[in-house]
């Protein structure tokens, strides 16, 4: 994409997203205690952390797929909302308006091309013209390499393939805010370089990303800071050389031990 591409963010500076306090439960079990979160306009967050340690949860609350038990979330330009009371379902779901997900498990509609999946957000949800739409579509796919699979399903796609396209899915929404959830680790390890490919260079393109992986080399190399979580809080957050090389909590040294250093 060129500088002056219709599908780059926005340059403009300054904070994007203010997060503070955020909790979730579910039943009993505390997900979320107190999360506080900020993020400027081009940076890349990595949250790293045990399995269970709240990380979807986080990125499901920033995308209006979950409801917050409290705590404030708050887009620039936007409503603060403050879930410790009531928040209306229109001021949730605009949670969704500013922020594309790409899931863990692709989530592509099975009985949809590769087009149809794309197209469907900004036709049907921002009803954006369906010609304008599938030139996007058709933009973003070149852009990945996958101009030629437009009109296949995703069943006749490979795994990187797939993961490829809702990466695209999510560009063409036109986010303020990319998540991802742990893009890669559905995928066989020939095929995680491809996607991890293609969010290093978003990075270099200035979008706002918060990143769940346990890529901990790729999160040294494309984060600005790295939060590791675990039980549902912050234990420590830094720049990535700091949190991942040298890390202060004797909790996320342990944890970047074991990643590192498996057997």
């Amino acid at each position: 994409m060129s500088p002056t591409d219709p599908l780059l963010p926005p340059a403009t500076e300054g904070p994007l997203l203010t997060v503070s306090g955020l909790q979730k439960s579910f039943g009993d079990n505390q997900v979320l205690t107190s999360i506080d979160l900020n993020l400027d306009s081009g940076q890349v967050v990595a949250l790293v952390g045990p399995s269970g340690s709240g990380k979807t949860t986080v990125l499901r609350c920033l995308n209006g797929l979950e409801t917050p038990d409290g705590g404030t979330v708050a887009f620039r330009g936007g409503p603060s909302l403050d879930f410790a009371g009531r928040v209306s379902k229109k001021d949730a779901l605009s949670l969704r308006d500013r922020s594309g997900m790409v899931f863990q498990n692709y989530n592509l509609f099975p009985h949809m091309t590769v087009l149809e999946n794309i197209i469907e957000g900004p036709v049907q949800v921002q009803t954006r013209p369906r010609r304008d739409a599938v030139a996007d579509a058709e933009r973003l796919l070149d852009r990945v390499g996958l101009a030629s699979k437009r009109d296949d399903y995703p069943f006749n796609l490979s795994g990187g393939q797939q993961q490829r396209v809702g990466i695209v899915r999510a560009l063409a929404l036109q986010p303020d805010l990319l998540l991802f959830d742990e893009p890669t680790s559905a995928l066989d390890p020939e095929l995680v370089g491809e996607v991890l490919t293609v969010i290093k260079e978003l990075a270099e393109e200035n979008w706002t990303m918060v990143i769940v992986t346990h890529e901990l080399a790729f999160a040294r190399e494309v984060a600005d800071e790295v939060v590791f979580m675990d039980g549902g809080v912050v234990v420590e957050h830094g720049h990535p050389d700091q949190v991942l090389r040298n890390p202060r909590e004797e909790r996320t040294r342990r944890f970047v031990q074991r990643l590192l250093n498996p057997f």
